[in-house]
């Protein structure tokens, strides 16, 4: 029997393992000679939908740092594997992490490349969120300026018909310009 340790720790491989599949064949079709000119929805466009508009309400309020409704987005048991920050654990540590963000008095803002979006279903819990997002910064008394340009995988659970992400892979930031 598998554990639920052992579940969240093959979503995750199974995450790696779709990001990878993705960009092997994004490699081999910019060998191709006609360039790809669509947007390839995995599975079917509503779960793509109610994905994309699950990840545009969430950082809605990650970007106006409405905690109360950011939140709403995450399991208690969240797992979230930054490149850089290393591993957060728990719904309370992210929260404390977006408190402290929002406290500093710099903004950061999150926009989805909405091109890059690729969702994949997970039979009977969910959905596979695979992406590149760019994070612009405000510094007080300053203009926004671009921060660069990241990837992410997120596992989404939807459970009594609301989607809660449970992990999180948030990789590439080795060109970060906050300053």
């Amino acid at each position: 029997m598998i554990s639920y340790k052992n579940c969240g720790t093959l979503l995750l491989l199974l995450a790696l393992s779709l990001s990878a599949h993705a960009q092997q064949t994004k490699k081999a079709a910019k060998k191709a000679v006609q360039p790809q000119t669509t947007i390839t929805i995995a599975h079917s466009d509503s779960l793509y939908e109610e994905i994309f508009k699950a990840d545009s309400l969430l950082f809605q309020a990650f970007n106006t740092c409405d905690t109360v409704t950011y939140k709403k987005y995450f399991t208690e048991d969240l797992e979230f594997y930054h490149d850089l920050g290393g591993l957060t654990v728990g719904l309370d540590n992210e929260l404390k992490s977006i408190h402290e963000m929002c406290a500093r008095g710099n903004h950061i803002r999150r926009e989805l490349v909405k091109s890059s979006l690729e969702v994949y279903p997970l039979k009977n819990f969910g959905a596979v969120e695979i992406g590149v997002h760019n994070f612009y910064h405000t510094n007080p008394g300053d203009t926004e300026k671009p921060s660069g340009t990241y990837k992410f995988v997120q596992v989404w659970q939807k459970k009594d018909g609301q989607w809660k992400i449970t992990r999180i892979i948030s990789y590439g930031h080795d060109s970060m310009k906050n300053d």
